[in-house]
């Protein structure tokens, strides 16, 4: 997964969107010592997606300045700025209803407009939700009209759909889950709705959002969608527009594979996610775990750049936001904040300054963080006149019982600790339940000697970005949770703690008060370099331009993505089959003929998928094709005799075991193809390999055929049994097989060992190919899904073009003549058909065959089907087709 210098990106990009990574860090090495770009001012820092400075809410900027919002793209230079279409659950403005068709809008400008501010060469559009419920339809059109004047466009969702999707599905059950809370019980939630009715909501206010999106949509936009709300909106937009250029950013922590996999409708809101042709995330943790939830829980292919699924690539990366910087640093020349400044250093004279900003939330560690100063104080008497605890924390959903015994927890300590601590003059802690309003928020920021961020999770937390910005006089020491985002980008610069360890955050409370002048400057300029190129508007234009180029270059796009085949022409197969008077159907059986594993219920039911049974809507189209004298069908399977017998022994069609070693007309004897010779002195010793791997790999199981062993481990954990797959190829070239005669075959979740001459199921694609040359192909090395053969006419006995055609035909031809009811047949090794012989062994039109692999997107068949399904809906098709 790509990132920055800061999650491992190598020196030299291999890839654009490494190239595009390595330029931003080059762009923001330049601008730090060459300082010449003006960022606009006048925003406000509210809590908006992942931003977590704690301003009022209700303090606005004043009329949002269209000018500023959209300078530079209005008349013929609009026409050359790329559109950018942003996605959120909310938009960036307050709107109060003055009248029936009246409306006052008031921006609420937080870090995602403060980014896209500074992004010059994007022509932005908001869509979002204004917070409000708009019934009538004249509202609507004046609250449209409105915000289409601050360059928004609504969203308009029912009390019930934001009851449901929004105070149900996204923060009683995304956010907690997301944070590490884990899922509430039923009786904790605010509605009695069922987890599945607020799931259907949530779907539903995607969907409502992605009808907005369409509607405005024009070709070459990119739609950027944000944050855990619109996890679905990807997948809606792309069943619009496959073309369409979408990217989705996540705001909060992304838990591990184990949390994620809790929530019920896990899988579908991954799959709706790798919709997104770019999805990124703060910290390359976060990305990690995604991908890992992809493999674990999907089943999908993790690559280094992202997530891999039937040959389409989600790039996955890193993209750790930022603040604007210089709205902090030139705040602190303002008059109010210097007399704010000169203010708070009066009234904390002689004492140093700790300070604390947050949310009123779980999650953010309060009452860990007084604690660990009570500690503090506790194990450092002299200090207890010297220094004082700050705690600015803003009260938030304080209509939840939970949030009410969160504040009613933090008032008891603090209270405990003043009591205990406090003089008639002067208390250890002040602790303010209200927000500041941004110039005496700077103010705050530039008295303050120490900064505590005790974040028990946070997706980044920018108060610490914040406070290193005003810290170029002080130089202040900050003490960070290595829990919150942002220690991935200031960890070296800050004193990281766990806050779940109190005596650990008491320790570094004295550290950062005792720290020498040299060390709290090294670790400053550190901290200071970053959050000053590192900039929110860094953020935006580069996660924007890796959406443009990930879609605009072909080429690339061909190279990092294996070729995936086209789908079956499915009325085309019909016709050539219904034209032709011979016809071969040679199927595969194993994912092929066979029940999907979604069918068979919960994961308890591998049993019976180790055990393959035909899929029961296929039993009448199978007699019916079987019946009709101008059709022959083969089953060609890896399975054992048995198997086969067991699921095909009342149709009159061929059956091939063990990859065709073994043959049998339905109404005749087992024959086999195999050499005589054949050695497998090498069975006993490779079982014993295969059982040490089946005892110390959950889940996992082995299979003893007459030419073969296979071990299967798809239902074992992903990344283990990959590693264990790859210790046992180990064990194998390196003792049981070193000096055998045998084929190791590595496939998607299995090792097979086979002796030598044994065929493998890919060559049957090639092997009628009417348009291979005579030349030998490249062997296939990876075991790949069962062929579905569709029609070609039956097997000629008549002249052929070359030596090697006829070496083909006449072993085709014995067999043949088994079909006519001669006697059992044991071929010569002379006779032993070779895919490595040339072209295809009938007198063949490449029009009348159809070769096609199910469910995979690596192979040599010309087609594709998508599921068994796809399968039983095909084989009905051509059974109607039959009179």
């Amino acid at each position: 997964m790509p990132g920055n210098k800061y999650n491992g990106t190598p020196v030299t990009p291999r890839t654009r969107l490494e190239r595009l990574l390595l330029n931003r860090e080059l762009r923001k090495f330049n601008r730090f010592f060459n300082p010449s770009d003006e960022l606009d001012d006048g925003l406000k820092e509210a809590e908006l997606f992942a931003n977590d400075s704690v301003l009022n809410k209700d303090e606005n900027c004043g009329p949002f300045n269209e000018e500023t919002f959209s300078e530079g793209v209005d008349g013929s230079e609009r026409l050359h700025k790329q559109r950018l279409l942003v996605v959120a659950n909310r938009l960036p403005v307050s709107a109060v209803r003055k009248g029936e068709d009246s409306w006052q809008l008031e921006m609420s400008v937080g870090g995602l407009v403060s980014a896209l501010l500074g992004v010059k060469e994007f022509d932005a559009r908001w869509i979002g939700w204004a917070g409000v419920n708009v019934p009538d339809e004249i509202g609507q059109k004046a609250l449209t009209t409105a915000l289409a004047e601050k360059r928004c466009i609504p969203v308009f969702l029912d009390e019930d759909i934001v009851h449901q999707y929004y105070n149900g599905y996204c923060n009683n059950m995304l956010w907690p889950l997301f944070h590490y809370l884990g899922l509430p019980q039923e009786d904790r939630l605010a509605t009695t709705r069922s987890f599945q009715s607020q799931f259907d909501a949530y779907k539903k206010a995607n969907q409502m959002f992605a009808d907005v999106v369409n509607k405005h949509y024009k070709e070459g936009d990119v739609v950027w969608c944000h944050d855990y709300h619109l996890m679905f909106l990807p997948k809606c937009l792309k069943e619009y527009n496959s073309k369409m250029k979408v990217g989705w950013f996540l705001h909060t922590p992304f838990p591990s594979s184990e949390i994620h996999r809790m929530l019920p409708s896990r899988s579908e809101l991954l799959r709706s996610v790798l919709a997104a042709d770019l999805v990124g995330f703060h910290t390359y943790d976060y990305a990690r775990h995604f991908v890992s939830a992809c493999t674990r829980i999907l089943g999908l292919e993790g690559t280094p750049e992202g997530v891999e699924d039937q040959g389409k690539l989600t790039r996955v990366a890193a993209f750790p936001i930022g603040i604007d910087s210089e709205r902090f640093i030139r705040a602190l020349e303002l008059p109010q904040v210097q007399d704010h400044i000169k203010e708070l250093k009066e009234r904390f004279a002689g004492r140093k300054v700790m300070l604390g900003v947050d949310r009123l939330d779980m999650i953010k560690g309060i009452p860990q963080k007084i604690l660990a100063f009570e500690e503090f104080l506790e194990e450092n008497p002299e200090w207890r006149d010297k220094v004082v605890l700050l705690q600015i924390a803003v009260p938030t959903r304080t209509d939840v019982p939970e949030y009410q015994k969160l504040t009613s927890q933090v008032h008891e300590i603090v209270g405990r600790i003043n009591g205990r601590f406090g003089t008639l003059t002067a208390v250890p802690i002040h602790h303010l339940d209200r927000s500041l309003d941004f110039h005496a928020l700077c103010a705050l920021y530039a008295v303050t000697d120490v900064a505590l961020v005790t974040s028990l999770r946070d997706g980044m937390n920018l108060v610490s970005y914040e406070f290193v910005a005003c810290q170029a006089s002080k130089k202040g020491v900050l003490i960070l949770s290595e829990f919150a985002g942002a220690a991935q980008s200031l960890g070296a610069g800050a004193i990281l703690v766990n806050p779940w360890n109190i005596s650990e955050v008491a320790s570094s409370i004295g550290y950062a008060l005792n720290m020498p002048a040299d060390e709290r400057e090294k670790r400053h300029n550190h901290n200071f370099r970053h959050v000053t190129t590192h900039t929110s508007q860094e953020w935006a234009a580069t996660f924007v331009r890796c959406s443009l180029e990930l879609n605009d270059t072909i080429v690339e796009a061909q190279l990092r993505t294996r070729q995936v085949l086209p789908l079956l022409p499915v009325n085309d197969a019909v016709e050539r089959y219904t034209q032709s008077s011979n016809r071969l159907l040679i199927l595969g059986f194993n994912a092929t003929l066979t029940e999907p594993v979604h069918t068979l219920g919960r994961r308890g039911s591998q049993i019976r998928e180790m055990e393959p049974r035909l899929h029961p809507q296929l039993k009448e189209p199978l007699k019916k094709l079987c019946k009709d004298q101008m059709t022959t069908v083969v089953v060609l399977s890896g399975s054992d005799r048995t198997i086969l017998d067991e699921n095909f022994g009342e149709y009159n069609m061929w059956l091939a075991a063990e990859n065709g070693m073994f043959l049998r007309r339905t109404t005749g004897k087992w024959m086999t193809t195999m050499p005589e010779n054949l050695n497998m002195d090498w069975v006993d010793s490779v079982k014993h390999v295969f059982e040490y791997f089946t005892e110390r790999t959950p889940r996992s199981h082995f299979e003893l055929r007459e030419t073969s062993l296979l071990w299967n481990y798809k239902y074992a954990d992903v990344e283990f049994g990959r590693l264990q797959a790859r210790d046992m190829l180990q064990h194998l070239w390196t003792g049981p097989i070193s000096n055998a005669a045998v084929d190791v075959v590595q496939g998607r979740r299995s090792v097979e060992v086979r002796a030598v001459g044994v065929t493998k199921d890919e060559d049957i694609y090639t092997f009628f190919e009417p348009e291979l040359p005579i030349e030998t192909p490249p062997i296939v090395r990876c075991r790949l899904p069962e062929p579905v053969g569709l029609p070609v006419p039956k097997i000629p006995c008549g002249r052929s073009r070359s030596k090697t055609h006829l070496k083909k035909q006449r072993s085709l031809s014995t067999l043949e003549g088994n079909y006519l009811g001669s006697g059992g047949w044991r071929p010569m090794v002379d006779d032993r058909i070779s895919v490595h012989e040339g072209s295809s062994v009938l007198d063949l039109k490449g029009e009348n065959y159809f070769s096609c692999a199910v469910s995979r997107k690596r192979s040599n068949a010309r087609y594709l089907l998508g599921t068994t399904d796809d399968v039983v809906t095909l084989l009905k098709q051509l059974a109607d087709c039959l009179h």
